[in-house]
């Protein structure tokens, strides 16, 4: 069972401002509703209130698991305490894939925790301004898959 981070990343790192995704990119949303789905999905509480925000309701088709040390409760997901503790969860689904879908605390720790197995990375050429940030994997990590496009690139990379 495969642990995966899933993300879209600035040329500079930056991954949200102001809990928003700083840029609009459609297919960068199908891929990701097109790589996740069926599958469950970790997240901190920041990002799953904005996908509330976006949505009105958690990621369909997915099992929503939000880690928060506060308790936070919210129909259509499940809250863990601890990031291992959303992983645990996660596996009693018996998925083949589970995702870290942010934001960028929940990144850092999964990846300090050697949780993750493959990072599906879109690079989005343009460096706006953020507040949140992905950390530089290139030197522990290997692509193992590219796919180029117009104002923005789909990696995956698998871990060395």
């Amino acid at each position: 069972m495969l642990v995966s981070i899933i993300v879209a990343v600035a040329e500079n790192g930056v991954i949200g401002n102001g809990n928003d995704i700083p840029w609009y990119i459609p297919e960068d949303f199908k891929y990701f509703k097109a790589t996740t789905m069926g599958k469950p999905c970790i997240m901190g509480r920041k990002t799953f209130e904005s996908i509330l925000e976006k949505l009105g309701k958690p990621l369909p088709g997915r099992t929503s698991i939000v880690v928060s040390r506060s308790g936070f409760e919210h129909e259509g997901a499940t809250t863990a305490g601890s990031l291992r503790e959303a992983v645990t969860i996660a596996q009693k689904e018996n998925p083949d894939e589970i995702f870290i879908i942010g934001g960028a605390q929940i990144y850092a720790q999964a990846l300090e925790d050697n949780l993750v197995d493959a990072i599906y990375l879109t690079r989005v050429h343009q460096s706006p301004d953020g507040d949140a940030f992905f950390p530089d994997v290139s030197s522990e990590w290997q692509e193992t898959s590219r796919e180029d496009h117009d104002g923005f690139s789909f990696l995956v990379y698998q871990k060395l």
